[in-house]
C-alpha cells in the first residue's frame, strides 16, 4: 500500500511538469506555424499516432493559435461540434502521407492535419460560407480573381500576394508555354498568359472545384503584412502616389493640405493606422488577409503549403500534380530582402499597443486557421 501510495503521488507530481513543458515549447518553437511543440506527444515514426492525437487537443490547438476564437467556445459556438476527418479526405493528407520522406517530413503532415482539422470545425459553424456561391458577391469576386487555373495538369492556385506568388505564377506561365524557364529574368507580368477561374463560366468553375487539385501558401500574417509595407513603401513609386500621399495627409498632423507630399516615408505607425479604418473586404490583395483572398470555408483546399517551408512544399506540389522533372520552383533571388524574427519584432514593438491590439482582429481567422501564434510583444520580450 505505501509503495502504491508513493507511486501514485510521484505520478501526480508529473502531470503538471508536463503540462508546463507543453504550453513552454509550443510557445518557443511555433514562430513557423511548425508543430515542434507536438513532438512530446508524437514521436516522429508515427503519423498515424498523431493523427489519432489530433481530435482530443483540437479545441486547444485553436485557443493557443488564437485568443480571439475564445469568445466563439464562450458563447458555445464549438460545443457538441465533432472534429471532422481531414479536408480531402483520399487527396490531402492520404496523399501527403504516401509521399517520401525527402517530399513530405512528418512534421509537414502533422501541420496539414492540424490545419485541416481547424479549418474544417471552425468552417462548420452556421454562420461561416459552404462554398462559393454562399459568398456575397464582393467576395466571390475576389476570391475568382486570385484562382489561377491549369487545364493540362488539372490543378487550381490560389495566389496570395507577398507569399511568392510571382515565382508559382512564373511555373504556370512555363507550363502553359508562355515562358522558356522559371529561371528567365524578365519584369513578371501577373496578368497575361495566366488563366484565371474567373474568366469560366459556372459550370466551368463548378467542374474544377469539383475535380481539379487545389492548393494555396500561407505566411505568418505579420510578417507578410511587413513584407508588403517595406516593398510598396519603400520600392514602388506607384503605391508611393496611390496610398502613401493618401495615408499621410489623413495620419499625420499639419500635412492635411500639403501639395509636396510625395508619399514616400510612410511609417509603418501611419500605415496600420490605415488598416485599421480599412474595410478587410476592400483592401488591397498585398495587405488583404489570406482568409479573403482565399476563402478557405468555401473552397476544399487539398493542400495548405508554408512560406516558412517554401521549397520543401512547393516540390511536393509539382510532384504530386506531375509536371515534367525539368519544371521546378524557382529559388529565391539573390537580391531579395527576407523579413528576419528580429525585424518584425523590432517593427511590432515600435508600435504602440494599441494600434497592435486593434490590428490583430483584422487578421485572427489568418492567425488561427493557419496555426500562427500571435506576436509576443510583451515589455520584457521588446526590452531584448
Amino acid at each position: 500500500k505505501r509503495r502504491g501510495a508513493e507511486q501514485a503521488g510521484r505520478t501526480a507530481s508529473m502531470l503538471p511538469r508536463r503540462q508546463h513543458d507543453f504550453g513552454t515549447k509550443r510557445a518557443a518553437g511555433a514562430r513557423s506555424g511548425s508543430v515542434i511543440g507536438f513532438r512530446t506527444t508524437v514521436r516522429s515514426g508515427s503519423v498515424r499516432r498523431g493523427a489519432a492525437v489530433l481530435p482530443s487537443v483540437l479545441t486547444f490547438l485553436v485557443i493557443v493559435a488564437s485568443g480571439g476564437l475564445l469568445l466563439m467556445i464562450e458563447k458555445g459556438m464549438l460545443n457538441g461540434v465533432e472534429t471532422p476527418p481531414p479536408r480531402g479526405s483520399g487527396n490531402s493528407a492520404r496523399q501527403v502521407g504516401r509521399q517520401s520522406r525527402a517530399a513530405v517530413d512528418v512534421e509537414s503532415q502533422i501541420l496539414q492535419e492540424i490545419r485541416n482539422r481547424t479549418i474544417r470545425t471552425v468552417c462548420s459553424q452556421k454562420n461561416m460560407p459552404h462554398s462559393i456561391w454562399s459568398l456575397s458577391p464582393l467576395q466571390r469576386k475576389t476570391l475568382l480573381q486570385h484562382i489561377l487555373v491549369n487545364d493540362q495538369y488539372h490543378f487550381l492556385y490560389c495566389y496570395v500576394p507577398k507569399v511568392a506568388c510571382s515565382n508559382w505564377k512564373k511555373v504556370l506561365k512555363v507550363l502553359s508555354g508562355a515562358l522558356e524557364s522559371v529561371d528567365a529574368n524578365v519584369k513578371m507580368n501577373h496578368h497575361s498568359d495566366l488563366l484565371f477561374l474567373s474568366s469560366l463560366k459556372p459550370e466551368e468553375i463548378r467542374y474544377r472545384l469539383k475535380h481539379y487539385f487545389k492548393f494555396m501558401f500561407v505566411r505568418e500574417p505579420m510578417e507578410r503584412l511587413l513584407s508588403a509595407y517595406r516593398n510598396k513603401f519603400g520600392e514602388i513609386q506607384s503605391y508611393q502616389k496611390r496610398y502613401g500621399v493618401e495615408i499621410i495627409k489623413r495620419y499625420r498632423k499639419g500635412h492635411a493640405k500639403d501639395a509636396s507630399v510625395t508619399g514616400d516615408d510612410v511609417t509603418f505607425a501611419e500605415f496600420v493606422r490605415y488598416l485599421l479604418d480599412e474595410d478587410v473586404e476592400r483592401m488591397n490583395e498585398h495587405w488583404m488577409p489570406v482568409y479573403n483572398l482565399c476563402q478557405p470555408c468555401a473552397v476544399s483546399y487539398d493542400f495548405i503549403g508554408s512560406y516558412e517551408h517554401l521549397e520543401r512544399d512547393a516540390e511536393f506540389v509539382l510532384q504530386h500534380v506531375g509536371v515534367p522533372p525539368h519544371v521546378h520552383f524557382p529559388e529565391r533571388q539573390t537580391w531579395y530582402k527576407p523579413v528576419t524574427m528580429e525585424t518584425l519584432h523590432y517593427y511590432l514593438c515600435s508600435l504602440p499597443q494599441k494600434l497592435l491590439r486593434e490590428l490583430l482582429p483584422k487578421y485572427i481567422l489568418d492567425f488561427s486557421l493557419f496555426t500562427y501564434p500571435l506576436p509576443n510583444t510583451t515589455t520584457e520580450h521588446c526590452r531584448h
